[in-house]
């Protein structure tokens, strides 16, 4: 059975986020609200956690999982940035975007894309997520919540705690979120390319719709 926390969206509790981050060392894998929907996360380095989490979403070893970071310098450690993606990560971070880079060697192989040695990253623009990002100290591996079958995320928290209430260790409500999840773009290429169109504005990518 998961636990619940109630976490004002504006003004995050700071006990509660230190339980949250607790739970996620020892393994949990939690629901937490992000700018764009609710997601899934846990411990970047729990491989058991993140085989849950590939589970629930029924997901292969192809579909990019998210690291989701707290800053551009975090960012840095895991994903190879030139001038170039600087400047457009810069301008358009926080906010609702997952970019596809070339991972470095501080993520995992079984993280990044087997064929491509790619990884998602993303740098979210809520108070809670990025309160447990801070209180972490790491980022967080993570999924948008949408179930199989679903076209679009959960968000509503009574229908996430009746759907995960037994799959889940922690569901954290953090107020209303959106309803569109991340645009994503691939960063890797000689021009941005979306993978999918999200809550986040394609124009400053050069990206026609």
């Amino acid at each position: 059975m998961a636990q619940f926390f109630h976490i004002h969206p504006d003004n995050p509790n700071a006990r509660l986020i230190k339980q949250a981050a607790t739970l996620l060392r020892e393994g949990a894998v939690i629901v937490y609200p992000t700018d764009s929907g609710y997601a899934l996360g846990c411990h970047l380095e729990d491989k058991e956690a993140v085989t849950r989490i590939r589970q629930i979403r029924n997901l292969d070893e192809q579909h990019h999982l998210t690291l989701v970071c707290r800053d551009l310098s975090e960012l840095a450690n895991y994903a190879r940035v030139d001038n170039v993606q600087f400047r457009l990560l810069k301008n358009n971070t926080p906010g609702a975007y997952t970019f596809i880079l070339q991972a470095t060697k501080e993520v995992p192989r079984r993280l990044q894309h087997p064929k491509r040695s790619s990884v998602g990253v993303r740098i979210p623009d809520h108070p809670v997520a990025l309160a447990l990002l801070e209180e972490m100290g790491e980022p967080l591996l993570s999924s948008t919540l949408i179930l199989p079958g679903d076209a679009f995320p959960l968000t509503d928290v009574d229908e996430i705690r009746a759907a995960l209430e037994q799959t889940v260790d922690l569901i954290i409500e953090g107020g209303v979120v959106g309803i569109e999840p991340t645009t994503v773009i691939d960063l890797t290429g000689a021009t941005p390319q979306l993978l999918r169109a999200g809550r986040g504005d394609i124009m400053p990518f050069g990206i026609e719709a």
